[in-house]
């Protein structure tokens, strides 16, 4: 009888041991399942997706062609015109560059044709119509510093953008050409950006410098300036 009783003890512990292992074993199956780690393929961006094959996209300007006798802007030089498209061999590389005449400044630019940013197309009649319209408002008074108001103008004529050297040639416009009148940094830079305005309007208009030069006196108010001249 002991024995018998012996047996019973040790069957109830082995199935209360099974119980216990079971309800453990679900406890971490519910953790797997809710803390479920993501699949090696999941975690690689776009593994299930095909490969897109996407076309090298160039910048606009790179993909103008310019010819030969062609006017051009130089953000830093002003109006030139392409007197020759040549190749060199550099580092066993061919590379095409433009060579480009800026009258105005006696210099020859050399600019590879992949790095043609640096350059745009001459203005449209729209533009320049728009520039005169620039030229006959009133110019705008700035109460700041002259030095600062310099490195602005002086920055808006080498940005290549024809609207803003319109604008700095209105607002350093004096209806005068008494030298008392204008500081010389001030006649300086009204003269330079003066001059880079005309030079594209000569390019764009395909008029003489004469008749340039009066068109932008008449919408400055510099007419009477440009009659006693003559």
């Amino acid at each position: 009888m002991p024995k018998k009783k012996k047996v019973k003890k040790v069957k109830k512990v082995k199935k209360s041991k099974k119980i216990k292992i079971s309800k453990k074993a679900k406890e971490l199956g519910k953790l797997k399942s809710s803390t479920k780690l993501p699949d090696r393929k999941n975690t690689i961006p776009g593994a299930d997706e095909k490969p897109e094959i996407k076309k090298i996209k160039k910048q606009a300007t790179e993909k103008k062609v310019y010819n030969l006798k062609d006017f051009v802007v130089y953000p830093k030089h002003g109006v030139g015109k392409i007197i020759a498209i040549e190749k060199a061999n550099i580092g066993e590389i061919d590379i095409q560059f433009y060579k480009i005449l800026v009258e105005k400044e006696k210099l020859t630019l050399t600019v590879p044709i992949n790095q043609q940013s640096k350059l745009r197309p001459i203005a449209s009649i729209n533009q320049i119509n728009k520039c005169i319209s620039i030229l006959k408002t009133k110019p705008k008074i700035k109460r700041t510093m002259w030095s600062r108001r310099a490195q602005e103008y002086d920055q808006k004529i080498n940005s290549g953008k024809i609207y803003e050297l319109a604008e700095v040639v209105k607002d350093l416009n004096k209806n005068t050409d008494i030298i008392a009148d204008q500081s010389y940094s001030e006649r300086q830079l009204f003269e330079k950006a003066y001059e880079r305005l005309k030079s594209e309007f000569e390019a764009v208009l395909k008029v003489n410098p004469e008749e340039v030069q009066k068109k932008m006196d008449k919408a400055l108010g510099r007419t009477s300036i440009s009659e006693a001249a003559e």
